[in-house]
């Protein structure tokens, strides 16, 4: 436990922001998820906007240092390949 007045401001903020940040992970990856079950139906009509959303949505996480920005850009890569080619 927190011995100081600002520890424990700290500690409480941390629980806060834990919080927040593990909502906004899970966000992501359940866009990713709908993008991938997406593309395994071949479901050409909605694959432009789950991948318009699940760019913009790891871009921001990586921003904001939820995931790694080398890691965040290869997945978007990657989906975004086998979206294009899902297309032709």
């Amino acid at each position: 436990m927190a011995n100081h007045k600002s520890a424990e401001k700290r500690a409480r903020q941390s629980v806060r922001r834990n919080k927040v940040n593990t909502s906004r992970k899970n966000s992501v990856r359940t866009h990713e998820k709908n993008l991938v079950k997406a593309l395994n139906a071949q479901d050409t009509k909605s694959l432009p906007e789950l991948l318009k959303k699940f760019t913009s949505q790891m871009m921001k996480a990586a921003q904001r240092g939820l995931f790694k920005r080398h890691m965040a850009s290869r997945k978007v890569s990657r989906l975004s390949a086998r979206v294009h080619q899902a297309l032709k």
